[in-house]
Formats: structure tokens, C-alpha cells, sequence
């Protein structure tokens, strides 16, 4: 029998009087029925050694363990891979500072740049053939504030190129981190206005909050902690596609928009679907 680790998060513990317990990545305690198995034999190759001899028994409750999703085979950690490693980042520096921060420290090579905008329009000038400039192999944007209309159209055609496509926003004291969209079909920008427009009654005041002009109070700063949570939720999703890493419990992150309250920094996820093609709407009903 090969040499097995638990899954991270996992643990075991001996529990006076009541043998072992097994502590899920969610939280929960398991009892663990050994009945005659060497306790000692199942710490050691939980642990990643190799005990001897290993019987029949040990290996019933050790298959316990790797149908329950408790067991990882080789080594924990997967180094970013090269092809991948390559990420440009745009958008405001409150945010992207800290995540080119979190990606350094992964092992990928981020490259911050600015998004210039057009002085007229105060839309970006920013073209798929700039956002391809320099080959990365994925490419995210974030926002301190709101999407303005048509600003990552261009960027919503990343995945045609194979280019993974990553970006998130905030709006008042609600951010939002977007899926990943690492290839044709996955959930755009474009697809996640479509849904939130059309999952809230107040769809015409959300359109005219997100094309603005809004009038507001005091403004909204993001602090550190807030900032720093946004970059390592997008450095987390940006590592597990690079190192196709499975997903913890929960959500897809291709099909995962997550809304973070940046009063009390709690990370909600609601699915999303891309949105299917529809037939234009004829010039006169428009």
C-alpha cells in the first residue's frame, strides 16, 4: 500500500474513552471505527509514512478514508506551471497591489498595468488586441466601484483566445468576484449583468445605478482587511485554475459569482449559468 496523506482540513483525533475522530475540511467530527486495526499503524500512514506489516484490516479502514474523500495521493502542493504563470493585471491599485502581491508569492509572474480611458467618454480605450499584448495566459481586472457599461466587452473575448478572463467590482459596501471564464462558454461579464438584472425586481434602477451619474455621501474606502480578502479570493481562484486544483465544497468556481459584504467581510456564493444567445429584438419594439 502506497503512502497516504490526509486531505487539508482534515484531521484525526484520539478521543479518551471513544477512540478516533476524524475532523471534515467542513467542521464536523466523524467517529472512526477501527474495531481491530492497529490505531497506530492508521496514524502513521495518515500522516504519510509506510507501516508494516499492513493487513487486511488497516486497509479496510483506510479505503474508509479514501472513499469518503478524506485521502490525497502525492504530493499537497502543485507548483504553478509555467504556461500558466504569465498574468496581467489592470484596474485600480487598492486592488491590484495586494493581489499582484498574493500571485508573486504563488509562483505566477503578474504584470500590473493601467487601464487608460477615454477623456470624453471616461470609458476605457482598452481592445482584446491590447489585452492579448504580451501573450499572459490569463488576464484580470478589479474595479473600486461600478462596471460602466460596455468597459469589458472587449475582455469578455479572453476565452476565445485562451486566455483565462477574471475580474471583480464593487458597488457601495457590496463587491463581487466573478467566475473564472477559462474557455468558450464559460460565464462572462456580460452574462452576470444579464442574470442580476433579471433576478431583481429593481432591474431598471440597478441599469441606471450601473450607467450612473449617482449622487452619493461620504465615499466608500475599502481597508486593508477588506482589500486584501478580495485579492486573495481572486488569487485562490486564479491558483486552483492554473494548477487545476478540484474545488473545495461548494460551488465551481467557472459557475460561482461570490458577494462580499465589505462591512462585516462575509463571502456569500450564488450560482451562475452563461446566459444562451437570443434573437436581436426588432428595431421597431425597441
Amino acid at each position: 500500500m502506497s503512502s497516504s496523506r490526509l486531505v487539508p482540513g482534515a484531521e484525526v483525533v484520539a478521543v479518551p474513552g471513544r477512540g478516533l475522530a476524524v475532523r471534515t475540511p467542513e467542521g464536523e467530527f466523524l467517529s472512526v471505527r477501527t474495531q481491530d486495526a492497529d490505531e497506530e499503524a492508521l496514524l502513521s500512514l495518515l500522516t504519510g509514512g509506510t507501516p508494516a506489516p499492513v493487513d487486511e484490516r488497516l486497509e479496510r479502514v483506510v479505503r474508509a478514508f479514501e472513499e469518503a474523500g478524506y485521502l490525497a495521493e502525492g504530493p499537497r502542493n502543485v507548483p504553478w506551471p509555467a504556461a500558466r504563470r504569465d498574468v496581467r493585471i489592470l484596474g485600480d491599485p487598492v486592488l491590484t497591489e495586494p493581489l499582484a502581491d498574493h500571485l508573486l508569492a504563488l509562483g505566477a509572474r503578474p504584470r500590473t498595468t493601467s487601464a487608460v480611458t477615454d477623456t470624453d467618454t471616461g470609458r476605457s480605450t482598452v481592445g482584446i488586441e491590447d489585452l492579448l499584448d504580451g501573450n499572459p495566459a490569463a488576464v484580470v481586472w478589479c474595479l473600486d466601484g461600478p462596471v460602466p457599461h460596455g468597459l469589458w466587452d472587449a475582455a469578455d473575448r479572453l476565452p476565445e483566445h485562451g486566455v483565462a478572463w477574471l475580474r471583480c467590482h464593487r458597488e457601495g459596501w457590496q463587491a463581487y468576484v466573478e467566475p473564472v471564464a477559462a474557455a468558450p462558454g464559460d460565464v462572462t461579464s456580460a452574462h452576470i449583468r444579464s442574470r442580476r438584472l433579471a433576478a431583481t425586481p429593481a432591474h431598471r434602477e440597478l441599469a441606471a445605478y450601473w450607467s450612473g451619474p449617482r449622487t452619493s455621501g461620504a465615499p466608500v474606502r475599502l481597508t486593508l482587511p477588506a482589500a486584501t480578502l478580495l485579492a486573495a479570493l481572486l488569487a485562490d481562484d486564479l491558483n486552483r485554475w492554473a494548477t487545476d486544483a478540484p474545488a473545495p465544497a461548494g460551488l465551481p468556481a467557472r459557475r460561482r459569482l461570490r458577494r462580499v459584504d465589505l462591512r462585516t467581510l462575509t463571502v456569500t456564493e450564488h450560482p451562475a449559468l452563461p446566459v444562451p444567445p437570443v434573437a436581436p429584438m426588432p428595431e421597431e419594439h425597441r
